[in-house]
């Protein structure tokens, strides 16, 4: 309607909208051959590429068991910029990688599973008396490996039975 001519009350009254946002539009219009809005590329630069976050899982991946300040040192070990341990920790979120406390499960060796059926074998035709002079020590807590405490790994929600 401006194009053809109208003022910008009738234009603003014929479209029922004010005239403020008539004015703004054709401005707009004017300046740059369109009425959209050139917001495309707004907002703050990623501070990742692509690259970097396959260059991230692919850490994780090698190493579950590292903090994630480890990650984080060593992934800007890679980059220009710096980034924070929020971030490195946001992204794997989004590969879907969270740090969870791993599984407690005793670890059975390839040795182990073999020897399993073997010492059935030897102990099956063991008597009651037998069997009576076995100590258990069900009641003791020994450690088997170096941490008593928990172990967080980086892994996703499919992966927690895995060896």
């Amino acid at each position: 309607m401006r194009c053809a001519g109208c003022s910008v009350t009738e234009t603003a009254i014929y479209l029922g909208c004010a005239k403020s946002n008539v004015s703004v539009i054709m401005t707009a219009y004017k300046k740059c051959g369109n009425v959209t809005p050139g917001k495309h590329n707004s907002g703050q630069k990623r501070k990742l590429t692509d690259r970097d976050k396959r260059v991230l899982t692919r850490i994780v991946a090698r190493k579950r068991k590292q903090s994630l300040s480890q990650i984080t040192s060593e992934v800007n070990s890679h980059l220009r910029n710096p980034i924070s341990a929020r971030t490195v920790q946001r992204k794997l979120h989004a590969s879907n990688l969270y740090g969870r406390v791993g599984i407690r499960k005793s670890l059975v060796t390839a040795r182990h599973a073999l020897q399993r059926p073997q010492w059935y074998r030897t102990h099956r035709q063991w008597t009651q008396q037998q069997w009576q002079q076995v100590i258990w020590s069900d009641e003791s807590k020994f450690t088997l490996f170096q941490t008593t405490g928990r172990v967080y790994v980086w892994r996703t929600p499919k992966e927690a039975f895995a060896p």
